[in-house]
């Protein structure tokens, strides 16, 4: 009776418990400017942005990765910039938007930017081994936590079946470089190389407008430099190459949790590597036993050495 009341009280504790652990859904995110507009185009699992003229953010909330993608639209055709979880249709929501031609251009070849890529018909990409190895897809169970209930803070949009999710293979249809011009016929876009999170990052400037997206090599949150693929001394140099272009830059607009970032963090990002690398920054240990460095503005997440 005495071994039953004590099960009876630990597992009451450990329910106890599991409602105060904080869900995703409940902790506190980077707000989005309320002053950006907000059109028409939203639904249920995507809210766009108009973040300026003829740029908008198509940004996936209520899943973990909080994934933004950007439609650019020009007067020949429209750039998506990254096409998002291949969780709910972006291509129906690009197509509410504009009635032009779309290609894509990824701003790297992990799962959660290149879920719709295999929707469009037309996709520029980099030449390297692991842009070529991420074209043939992921399989269900290599992104099945990304529509598990701990992932998502609502139900999957309908139609969509956890138990079937997966990556879709896509094919690359004309290669960019370093120093690649996209012409949208009013406005160019410049592509940099900024390896480091993964080898075929990279960068998109509008230098008319001053204006850059970094895809993951920067955002405002929890920066990612843990995966295999990771080179961090390439991203060191890369993260210094952003940091010397912020003076010249209005806004980045950074692939996850909010559309516009003031680019005098990609300056304090830079200092923050160079403290990082000398041991002069203290770091704590997560539940996933990666070390996690905190700043005002950002954390940077690493490898336990």
């Amino acid at each position: 009776m005495l071994r039953h009341k004590l099960y009876i009280f630990f597992l009451l504790l450990a329910i106890g418990c599991a409602k105060e652990e904080t869900s995703w859904c409940d902790k506190p995110k980077p707000s989005i400017d309320e002053s950006l507009k907000r059109p028409q185009y939203s639904n249920d699992w995507f809210q766009v942005y108009e973040v300026q003229d003829s740029i908008f953010a198509i940004y996936e909330p209520y899943q973990w990765q909080e994934v933004i993608s950007y439609l650019v639209i020009g007067k020949e055709f429209a750039l998506l910039f990254d096409t998002g979880n291949g969780i709910g249709n972006i291509k129906s929501v690009v197509g509410s938007i504009t009635s032009l031609p779309v290609r894509v251009l990824n701003s790297h070849s992990h799962f959660d930017h290149v879920g719709g890529n295999a929707d469009f018909d037309f996709i520029y990409g980099m030449d390297t081994g692991f842009t070529r190895d991420r074209q043939k897809g992921r399989t269900h169970d290599q992104v099945a936590d990304e529509v598990s209930p701990a992932a998502l803070c609502r139900p999957l949009p309908d139609g969509v079946k956890a138990e079937e999710h997966h990556i879709r293979p896509y094919e690359i249809d004309e290669v960019i470089t370093e120093g690649s011009i996209i012409d949208l016929g009013n406005r160019k876009l410049k592509v940099i190389s900024i390896p480091g999170h993964t080898p075929d990052a990279i960068g998109l400037i509008d230098e008319e407008n001053k204006l850059l997206w970094t895809g993951d090599t920067f955002y405002k949150g929890p920066i990612w430099l843990f995966a295999k693929e990771t080179d961090l001394p390439a991203y060191r140099n890369s993260i210094a190459r952003l940091a010397a272009l912020a003076p010249s830059l209005d806004h980045v607009l950074p692939a996850h949790n909010i559309p516009l970032v003031d680019p005098k963090l990609l300056v304090d990002l830079n200092k923050a590597l160079v403290d990082i690398e000398n041991g002069t920054v203290k770091y704590t240990i997560n539940k996933d036993g990666r070390r996690v460095f905190e700043f005002a503005e950002f954390s940077v997440l690493m490898a336990n050495e």
